[in-house]
């Protein structure tokens, strides 16, 4: 199958992070690369599988009803290249004795061919669907498209997953700051009332948690909270 200038363009744009991009921005863009890019494919699919689960893109919304009904029947071309790892072209899925359910269904949808790719993606893989509305219009087995999915759609997703772990990073940061206030606060609180150090008030905060079983981050916010509630809101 020969692949174009643009399908290796846009293929290459969905592994650029921007704001709002995630996985699911991914595999709409991969969809939409190969329906426009690649000559006799009339819209596409991405499912992204990992740890039992996933995630699926289409672009038309007749594909994402055929893909719901593929995986009721469990059987078609998809479920193929999902449990074998290989590629699996029809030429024509009124001639395809394979599925005959599942033709059934593609050809109400306007699905006359079908070109489904695996790609594996560091313990993921990508379920890719072509779908022409003529026979034959997918021709070949995916041999010249596979590498350059492989290799676009392995970058565009880890550089997805990495930019997930800097904002998962960043959030964490932000908690672990606010509860590092929110214990300031408490501290504050015990020491005004007590006449305690800062690290005996700590101490305290400590016991009372561990007595309780509640983490000294949710206890101090307890203690601050009550303390507003009765103080109008102000802290030591």
């Amino acid at each position: 199958m020969e692949t174009t200038s643009i399908l290796a363009r846009d293929l290459a744009a969905i592994g650029r992070v921007t704001e709002g991009a995630s996985c699911e921005s991914v595999l709409r863009g991969i969809t939409e690369a190969v329906a426009h890019g690649v000559p006799g494919c009339a819209g596409g699919t991405a499912e992204l599988w990992t740890e039992g689960r996933v995630l699926l893109a289409a672009s038309h919304s007749e594909l994402t009803a055929l893909i719901d009904r593929e995986r009721e029947l469990r059987e078609g071309p998809s479920r193929e290249a999902l449990s074998t790892g290989r590629p699996v072209a029809v030429a024509d899925v009124m001639r395809e004795p394979r599925w005959p359910r599942y033709a059934a269904t593609a050809v109400r949808h306007g699905v006359r061919s079908v070109l489904v790719l695996p790609v594996k993606a560091d313990g993921a893989v990508v379920i890719v669907g072509l779908y022409g509305v003529r026979p034959g219009a997918l021709a070949g087995d995916g041999g010249a498209l596979l590498p350059l999915l492989r290799e676009q759609v392995t970058v565009a997703l880890a550089n997805i997953w990495q930019f997930d772990d800097v904002l998962t990073g960043a959030a964490q940061m932000q908690e672990a700051l606010a509860g590092r206030s929110v214990i300031d606060q408490a501290k504050g609180i015990i020491m005004s009332k007590s006449g305690c150090s800062a690290e005996e008030a700590f101490e305290e905060l400590r016991r009372v948690s561990q007595h309780h079983q509640v983490k000294v981050a949710d206890l101090a916010k307890l203690l601050v909270t009550e303390h507003q509630r009765k103080h109008g809101g102000a802290v030591p």
